[in-house]
């Protein structure tokens, strides 16, 4: 399975403000997008999650749920992601299609091992800076914390940083070992910067890192 190298995490006041910020993100030519709701009933995000599955298709775009695995299967979304006080993810992975991916938050190196057993697609891993997007923000990893993780933790498995990441960080990130990146806020304020992105992580390598489970 090819894990495309950015991400983009939904932002919006509003549900409906994240369906047009996902469509500017399309248009500008992102290939992966990761529905990010929070506080929203369960029924609400089924009605969303659709509507954006409904747009990502048109793109050919590929659409991520996060946290909500029951609602990415129904609408045949092409993964999910979870935190890392969700759901087992090996239940996830029953549940879900077998072609639908699984992405997984890391914090420490031993969050990245545990995330290795439950046979997921890419871990997400951060934050690279302090970021307002979340509450009860983990600690702050930076590159230092990336080199000391990635050297040790040899997979094959794409690790994507995130947290607060622009486009001056991504050469020295992808330098420590991380494959791709998942961007929120600094796409949010600046859709062209989509393109920016995806040359810088283009440039990395002529080919994405592609894994197969044994």
């Amino acid at each position: 399975m090819i894990i495309p190298k950015l991400h983009y995490i939904s932002q919006g006041s509003s549900p409906k403000e994240h369906l047009e910020n996902i469509q500017k993100a399309c248009t500008s030519g992102v290939e992966l997008v990761q529905l990010r709701l929070k506080n929203v009933s369960e029924k609400k995000v089924l009605k969303i999650a659709e509507e954006a599955r409904e747009i990502t298709s048109y793109f050919q775009t590929r659409l991520i749920i996060n946290d909500h695995y029951k609602i990415a299967k129904a609408i045949k979304a092409d993964g999910a992601h979870l935190g890392p006080t969700d759901v087992c993810l090996s239940l996830v992975r029953k549940h879900l299609y077998t072609w639908q991916m699984i992405g997984g938050t890391a914090n420490t190196f031993q969050d990245c091992e545990k995330l290795l057993d439950k046979e997921i697609d890419y871990i997400s891993l951060g934050p690279f800076r302090e970021t307002t997007t979340k509450d009860n923000t983990p600690l702050v990893l930076g590159l230092k914390g990336y080199v000391a993780i990635t050297d040790v933790l040899k997979t094959p498995i794409p690790i994507i940083g995130v947290g607060g990441i622009t486009t001056e960080d991504v050469t020295s990130i992808l330098e420590t070992g991380i494959s791709g990146i998942a961007v929120s806020a600094a796409i949010t304020k600046d859709f062209n910067s989509i393109k920016i992105f995806n040359e810088l992580l283009n440039a990395s390598a002529t080919a994405e890192q592609r894994h197969s489970f044994k």
